[in-house]
């Protein structure tokens, strides 16, 4: 299966810097609603049989278009919602807050799932919740199926799951408002990203060396 990972269009969160990961969260800016549009077109190679969003206001704003262009019903799923801030929950990313938040995120990615977020989700948990949808995507046949979600959650899975994307390159490329990773494999098979944000990724990459970068969710 070919699994496209699209992040959701800018948010007025994203704009102050905000943890801002509760259902349902806000909408999107002017520039969200511009990018969200443009979708369909960056796209438009893509033979997408299969739209999921997650259960943020921001993720069906962001599929919309591609939803209207393509004929796709948008199938809604928790499972591949931001992942939880916890007690983090609207306080700036950009300093202390945000290295906490997004040092918990890599190291469920790096394979220390028990620790949790504080006042949040466990990385067992958050992995569950996001291998569930993705294998129920697989078990639907379908060849190609596009994901609007977030970047934390994103980066994490792709960083967990992905043979060829490991902790330091997920952690040294931040994604960019509604970026795409591409992905191709099976829950059974394993998983090898083909390209992040526009760039092939051929293997772990120059750069790795970087240390958790925040980003707004």
């Amino acid at each position: 299966m070919r699994l496209l990972l699209i992040r959701h269009g800018q948010t007025p969160s994203n704009v102050d810097t905000l943890l801002d990961t509760a259902v349902p969260g806000p909408g999107l800016t002017a520039l969200g609603e511009r990018q969200a549009a443009l979708l369909p077109e960056a796209l438009a190679d893509e033979d997408i049989e299969a739209l999921y969003i997650s259960t943020l206001i921001r993720t069906r704003l962001t599929a919309a278009p591609l939803a209207a262009a393509r004929g796709l019903d948008m199938i809604v799923r928790d499972g591949i919602r931001e992942l939880t801030a916890g007690d983090l929950e609207m306080l700036p990313g950009d300093g202390e807050h945000g290295r906490t938040y997004m040092e918990t995120v890599f190291a469920w990615a790096a394979g220390d799932v028990e620790l949790r977020m504080p006042g949040g989700e466990s990385g067992t948990e958050a992995l569950a919740r996001f291998d569930a949808v993705v294998a129920e995507a697989a078990d639907s046949g379908a060849g190609t199926v596009a994901m609007v979600s977030h970047g934390a959650a994103i980066r994490m899975w792709t960083a967990a799951r992905a043979d060829n994307v490991d902790v330091p390159f997920a952690a040294a490329h931040p994604l960019d408002n509604t970026g795409v990773v591409v992905l191709e494999g099976s829950p059974a098979d394993g998983w090898k990203a083909l390209s992040w944000a526009g760039a092939v990724v051929e293997a772990t990459g120059p750069g790795t060396e970087s240390g958790p970068t925040g980003q707004p969710l």
